[in-house]
């Protein structure tokens, strides 16, 4: 079973460089396959210069084999090339954007099956703000303001990014809807990993990583391990 990566937006510079290169360490070192998704920037016609973007950050962080996917629509998401290349990937990198348009695009896709059979045999599956938020069992769509299914690669949870610019101001709101689910609040520059002791997560970046739960507010900083029995709703299944 591979590895999780959830961050909270303002992906490409200054710290995120921590948990990035991390990443690229567990999906296996510089030379892995790295699959970039940029179909949440489509509908803002911005998913070139976003793909782009994405390709030249990695690269900088010394990733060798990175290649932005024509992935931007459910059609492409059914692309048979599309779909090798995911099988095949070991780092697979979610943009943010639309987070309805990306989880509409790849929810019962073949990519997305792609991807599961990826992290089941190792990969990393990992998304910045709206890439971040479909991984989870619920989403909020701040554009059409409301509560969506996400994607469910980890249950029990709802990813609030950019927890420390406006992200937190869902928190209340949504702990009232979703009484009993996490709320994963991420700061920008922020990622979190389950790489830390015995499968826990572990926060890398420049901020913290805020959880709500029944009513409890518990902030965890840079290089604090967190996660027991009590938020095992957050992994997605033990790895074996």
């Amino acid at each position: 079973m591979g590895y999780i990566l959830l961050e909270g937006g303002a992906e490409f510079g200054g710290e995120m460089e921590a948990p990035d290169r991390r990443a690229i360490e567990l999906a296996g070192g510089a030379n892995v396959p790295v699959g970039i998704i940029p179909a949440a920037a489509a509908p803002a016609n911005d998913h070139l210069n976003a793909g782009e973007n994405g390709v030249n950050w990695f690269r900088s962080l010394g990733a060798t084999d990175v290649t932005a996917l024509p992935l931007t629509d459910r059609k492409s998401a059914d692309n048979p090339n599309v779909v090798e290349a995911l099988r095949r990937g070991k780092l697979i990198y979610m943009l943010g954007g639309s987070p309805q348009h990306l989880e509409q695009t790849l929810a019962g896709s073949a990519s997305w099956r792609a991807m599961l059979l990826a992290h089941e045999a190792g990969a990393v599956i990992g998304g910045s703000s709206a890439g971040a938020m479909v991984l989870c069992t619920h989403y909020y769509d701040p554009f059409q303001r409301e509560v969506l299914k996400g994607l469910g690669l980890i249950s029990g949870c709802c990813v609030l990014p950019h927890h420390n610019s406006f992200g937190q101001n869902w928190a209340s709101w949504l702990a009232d809807l979703l009484p009993d689910t996490i709320l994963i609040g991420i700061d920008e520059r922020t990622g979190m990993l389950d790489d830390g002791p015995d499968g826990r997560w572990q926060v890398y970046g420049q901020g913290e990583v805020t959880l709500y739960r029944r009513g409890k507010i518990e902030r965890v900083a840079p290089g604090q391990p967190f996660g027991d029995k009590s938020l095992k709703p957050f992994k997605s299944q033990d790895r074996g």
